[in-house]
Parts: C-alpha cells; sequence; structure tokens
C-alpha cells in the first residue's frame, strides 16, 4: 500500500536510471527557444528524474510515469549556452517533488549566468480499483481488481499501486464498480464471524481445556469479544486467535 501522497523522502546512493526503474519522463517545453533553454530543459529533466526516481525505488512503484511543466523567465531565451550540464536546485518551501518548485539554475562556466524558475512535477501510477460490486466483508482476489492510472498527487486517502498489496484483504463496506480501492475501504479479514461456530480455549496453571462455543460478534486477530459456552450457555470474553478459534479471558 502507498500511503496518501506526502513528503518525498531519504536521498541517497547513486542516481537510479530511468530505464531501471521503468520512468518515462516527458516535459512541456518553456515558451521561447534560446541557445541555453534546451540544456535547461534537459537539466530539470534531470533533477526530478533523480529524485523521483530515488523515491520510486524505496516505495517499490511500478509503473511510474512523470510529466512536468517548466516556467522560465523571458530572459532565459537569450542566455548562451553553457559548456557543461547547468546545476538545479530547489530554493522553495516545497515538502514534496509532487508539489511546485522554486528552482535556480546555474551555468558553472566562468562567469556563467544563474537564473530562477518555477516548475511542477507530476506522477502517474497504475492503481487498484473495483472491477465489479465489492460487498462488504468480501474477500478480495485479484480477479475483483483492475489498475487505471492516477496522479498519486491527487490521491490525498492513499492508494495501492500492486497487487500483493491489496490480495486477501476484505472490504470494510460496500465498494461500487470502478472505484478507487484505499486503506480506509479494506481491513484484514474477518477471522471469526457472528452466529459462527467456534472452539474456546482455556488455559491456567499450564492445564488447556476447550469447548465449542457461538461468536456473538465478529472479530479479527487480538480483538476481544462476545462469546457463548454452547454446553454452560454462559458468556464470557474471549481474545480471537485465529479463524475460528478464541481464547478466553479470566
Amino acid at each position: 500500500m502507498l500511503p496518501p501522497a506526502g513528503s518525498l523522502g531519504r536521498a541517497g546512493g547513486s542516481l537510479v536510471s530511468a530505464l531501471a526503474l521503468g520512468l518515462l519522463l516527458t516535459a512541456q517545453p518553456a515558451r521561447g527557444a534560446g541557445p541555453a533553454t534546451q540544456q535547461i530543459e534537459q537539466a530539470v529533466g534531470a533533477f526530478f528524474e533523480q529524485g523521483l526516481g530515488r523515491e520510486a525505488a524505496r516505495r517499490g512503484w511500478q509503473g511510474m510515469r512523470i510529466t512536468r511543466r517548466l516556467e522560465l523567465p523571458p530572459a532565459a531565451t537569450h542566455l548562451p549556452a553553457c559548456t557543461s550540464a547547468p546545476e538545479v536546485r530547489a530554493t522553495g518551501a516545497a515538502a514534496s517533488l509532487l508539489e511546485r518548485q522554486q528552482l535556480r539554475i546555474h551555468c558553472p562556466d566562468a562567469g556563467g549566468w544563474t537564473l530562477d524558475a518555477s516548475a511542477q512535477a507530476s506522477v502517474s501510477l497504475p492503481v487498484a480499483h473495483a472491477a465489479g460490486l465489492i460487498e462488504r466483508g468480501q474477500a478480495i482476489g485479484a480477479a475483483d481488481l483492475v489498475f487505471e492510472r492516477i496522479n498519486v498527487a491527487k490521491a490525498q486517502r492513499g492508494y495501492y499501486n500492486q497487487p500483493a498489496e491489496v490480495a486477501g484483504m476484505a472490504a470494510k463496506r460496500r465498494i461500487r464498480a470502478g472505484q478507487l480501492i484505499t486503506p480506509a475501504l479494506l481491513a484484514q479479514p474477518l477471522a471469526v464471524r457472528r452466529g459462527e461456530a467456534v472452539k474456546i480455549i482455556a488455559s491456567q496453571d499450564g492445564i488447556e481445556a476447550s469447548t465449542a462455543g457461538e461468536a456473538l460478534a465478529d472479530g479479527q486477530p487480538g480483538e476481544v469479544i462476545r462469546v457463548r459456552n454452547v454446553r454452560s450457555g454462559k458468556v464470557i470474553d474471549a481474545k480471537v486467535q485465529e479463524s475460528g478459534v478464541v481464547a478466553s479471558i479470566f
């Protein structure tokens, strides 16, 4: 699962190649053209590719695509070409590379130029949507999912990028066909359902006994629910251990 788009963290390591990540980088050219404009475009592209490439590797993003919009001041069209690649660094307070960036671009030549620009990158990923209606409590399998691209910066409630992150989870509520699957919609599957027969285990001083019971509530592993002892009719509190098994609480 990938949480809501937020700050991009942990730099380090060498530049992750776009090829290795399956990264596609496209851009909308800045208005006007001059000797340095293409160099600036390429340098800004590398800036985003490097930062978002590290983030893709950290989060295990699959099938990432990046687009960006670069806005240059009019003076950029009159700048001379640089003999080496321009240097780019962020100067604004944006916490995430998915937020609008204020950039300072510098030509390191002797007497080289410096200019400020702004850029906005967007990342799209194929993420899980419901292939059809998913009922509350239904365990989700691969056939219940379809993966469609979204701009992850707009997915404030989170998303899932890989089938393994969703498979085996259960729906907390009914999910309509085509709906984006978010963490708030899913939970671990129920180990015990209300009305089902369960095995009640009781242990004390190294002695363990078991008896038949009836669950009076739904429960996931670790939760405490009410259970009726079928033999005595007594209702007790019991902790759900696994599917169909609860442990009495003295």
